[in-house]
């Protein structure tokens, strides 16, 4: 076997979708710790602030962490390879999950107006659901058709919607703007909305690019 076909296979486990969810599962360690740290403490203040909304927060939550926590597990080749309907059966949790949590967010961010939020935060929120339906049932339809490609690609564009979630509590929390008032996090959530779709493509052309390479060399 030639040094260049042990290079071209040593280079194909060091893919950049690794370091990026190594990067998802960072940023989940940190809202964890820092954002969603009542979970694990019945006693928390911040208990009295989700009181009035309590019934919604949990489905929303549920639905969110699946999408969450299953969305990057669609994207492992091998998974898909080797194990096609655990692939199927965590794909319809996934897109279940975000059909569910993207219009609870919306409502609870509607909800929190009676408690002094803002009719623009709720824009953000329902700007940010119609996002993750839209790219999510865009998805479903195209593997629905057997346009697999398709399919990855706006699963793809789903995912880094999703993942507004995570980006919003970790740039407010590291760079202290959570601490500037709602009108900081809004700043960040429409940041976050605005580069989601743009960051997704950009991920899909690298990809393009690294899958051209071992074919031209």
């Amino acid at each position: 076997m030639s040094t260049a076909a042990v290079a071209v296979r040593r280079g194909s486990r060091l893919r950049p979708k690794y370091l990026i969810f190594g990067l998802v599962g960072l940023m989940i360690l940190y809202v964890l710790g820092h954002n969603e740290y009542f979970l694990i403490d019945s006693k928390a203040e911040v208990w009295h602030h989700y009181e009035p909304f309590k019934w919604w927060l949990l489905p929303h939550g549920l639905a969110g962490a699946c999408a969450i926590l299953l969305g990057p597990m669609q994207f492992s080749t091998r998974l898909r390879q080797r194990y096609t309907k655990l692939h199927r059966v965590v794909g319809r949790i996934y897109i279940a999950g975000a059909m569910v949590a993207a219009p609870l967010g919306a409502y609870i961010q509607y909800f929190l107006e009676r408690s002094g939020g803002t009719r623009t935060f709720t824009a953000a929120a329902v700007v940010d659901a119609l996002l993750l339906m839209l790219t999510t049932g865009i998805a479903f339809a195209f593997i629905l058709k057997g346009k697999v490609e398709l399919h990855r690609q706006w699963m793809t564009r789903s995912l880094a919607v999703a993942l507004v979630f995570l980006e919003v509590r970790v740039i407010a929390g590291l760079t202290g703007w959570e601490k500037l008032g709602p009108g900081a996090v809004e700043a960040i959530v429409w940041g976050c909305l605005a580069f989601s779709i743009l960051a997704a493509d950009v991920v899909l052309q690298a990809q393009e690019l690294l899958r051209r390479r071992p074919t031209a060399a």
